[in-house]
């Protein structure tokens, strides 16, 4: 690989963003897997990371809109649309985030993105893209997969089969929440996941740790420390350390570590990468 290229490499997160308003406080924060991956993917030293994704024309998409901005990414792939920015009513306990409600997405779920030429160009020369599970895209993962190097996925808590027969063989590595299966239930799982044509899997669980499979070893990366102010986007934070590790070349066996700092240390701030707006007329 030429310097050039190696400098051009990067992330590209596509598809969900929300605002998360926390009903006991009457903020909210900007948020959203997709969105959270490549913001903090460059708060965690990866130089090129990108969004897209649509926002809503309300006074939460512009707050995202200025939130994206100020941590460094551009605004050049950002779509607006007609209706209510993704909402997620959150509740704080003990510092542990509690979801209460969601308007599905807004004005994301009614309006499907779909790539355009310099959206697919973005994606081809930085090669690496991470999607989720509620970005509303599976019809595009054929043409961003036929672009890239990788394309990682959050399942988050899904266990729909059918769904996952019909993404995974799209998937290069496949991120999962399962703080509720047991040890054994885990790697079960896993070659489930494998078994659909997915060659990386990778199971975060909480206070357990995180569990990492190539289809020949099982890693088990154990959490860091951290001084609790908000789990929010913590899970989110570990696949961004991840991803940026990965970009940047390290191995799996460094990468996974990197991950685990770096989910501590996005607890040890507000919102899932800071910026509160006040709630006055937050409405899901």
């Amino acid at each position: 690989m030429s310097p050039a290229a190696h400098v051009e490499i990067g992330l590209v997160g596509i598809g969900d963003n929300v605002v998360d308003f926390y009903v006991d406080q009457g903020v909210y924060y900007p948020g959203g897997n997709a969105l959270n991956v490549a913001v903090l993917a460059h708060r965690f030293g990866l130089a090129n990371c990108a969004y897209i994704g649509i926002l809503g024309e309300d006074e939460e998409g512009a707050h995202v809109q200025a939130c994206i901005l100020a941590e460094g990414l551009s605004g050049k792939h950002l779509r607006f649309a007609k209706g209510e920015t993704g909402k997620a009513k959150v509740s704080l306990v003990n510092g542990d985030r509690v979801f209460v409600d969601s308007n599905k997405g807004g004005v994301r779920k009614r309006v499907m993105l779909r790539m355009d030429e310099d959206d697919l160009d973005l994606i081809s020369r930085l090669k690496y893209v991470h999607s989720s599970c509620f970005s509303y895209i599976e019809p595009e993962l054929p043409r961003i997969r036929a672009r890239v190097q990788e394309l990682s996925y959050d399942f988050s808590i899904t266990r729909d089969m059918e769904y996952f027969a019909a993404v995974c063989p799209l998937v290069t590595l496949a991120f999962l929440s399962g703080s509720d299966l047991s040890d054994g239930d885990t790697e079960t799982f896993i070659a489930r996941i494998h078994a659909m044509g997915v060659p990386m899997v990778c199971v975060t669980q909480g206070e357990r740790g995180a569990v990492f499979s190539n289809g020949i070893r099982i890693l088990r990366q154990g959490i860091v420390p951290a001084k609790l102010v908000d789990t929010m986007g913590a899970g989110d934070a570990f696949i961004a350390g991840f991803l940026a590790a990965r970009v940047n070349g390290a191995s799996i066996e460094d990468a996974l570590p990197h991950a685990a700092t770096f989910a501590a240390r996005a607890c040890e701030w507000p919102g899932a990468f800071g910026h509160p707006h006040p709630a006055d007329r937050c409405s899901t």
